[in-house]
């Protein structure tokens, strides 16, 4: 199994790791920083550095079948530095920090919106140029009402933490879970539960800012009716205004 240290720190851009295994999925390492594709939010970019310095690229890291393994996916055209790792190497693992900090505003923003829109969650994306979540529901959502929400809720400076609980405890409330695309991973014997102080709780294994201030001017950019139960939020980040510094 892979060590996912991004689970207790998503602020570590990178740490030392060895090769545990090649081939034409991706590297699997036995530590990492890179999140991999999950719950919605995409999954990390950056590289691998070799002890000479020379520098692997990474475009994407996603989950194997088999619980707790994380691939590397290389960038294609670079069979020259594959060549040369084995399993045991060391390497450094690097992510992209600004793309990074990118999901953690975003996704943090979408618990924000959770607590906005009192429904359950239908379909989720986070990405560095947006994020969105589906909600089940049929009454319409305005825009400039969710935008000022998110506004105060961002100025407020809630603490963003997580924590750990049982499978059991998590069946026993059921009420935690808003998700009905993506459900909690099972099977390891304890959920991650992302809390942000006095707005929202509920399991997320993603990454976080550690307070809603950092999530900066977060806006609305699109509402819209997906289907009769369906309506979309589409978040973005606010332009800065020009000449402001």
């Amino acid at each position: 199994m892979t060590e996912e240290l991004f689970r207790e720190d998503a602020t570590l851009a990178s740490c030392a790791a060895r090769v545990t295994f090649i081939d034409p999925q991706g590297l699997r390492l036995d530590r990492t920083v890179f999140y991999p594709q999950g719950g919605g939010q995409a999954g990390d970019r950056g590289v691998l550095v070799l002890p000479d310095g020379a520098e692997l690229e990474i475009i994407d890291t996603r989950k194997t079948a088999l619980p707790g393994e994380i691939v590397h996916v290389p960038a294609p055209g670079q069979h020259h530095l594959l060549a040369r790792l084995a399993s045991g190497q060391a390497v450094e693992a690097r992510i992209d920090t600004q793309r990074r900090q990118r999901h953690m505003r975003f996704h943090t923003a979408t618990h924000l919106l959770c607590a906005l829109v009192p429904h359950a969650v239908d379909g989720c994306s986070i990405t560095a140029a947006y994020a969105r979540l589906d909600f089940h529901m049929v009454e319409p959502l305005d825009k400039q009402l969710l935008s000022a929400g998110l506004a105060r809720l961002v100025a407020e400076a809630h603490p963003v933490r997580h924590r750990w609980i049982s499978e059991a405890e998590l069946d026993a409330n059921p009420a935690l879970v808003r998700s009905m695309s993506v459900r909690p991973p099972r099977g390891q014997g304890r959920v991650r539960l992302l809390e942000v102080d006095g707005v929202d709780l509920q399991p997320c294994g993603g990454t976080h800012v550690a307070n809603t201030a950092e999530i900066g001017a977060v806006i609305v950019t699109k509402v819209e009716k997906k289907a009769a139960m369906t309506r979309r939020v589409v978040l973005g980040f606010a332009m800065p205004v020009a000449g402001a510094g």
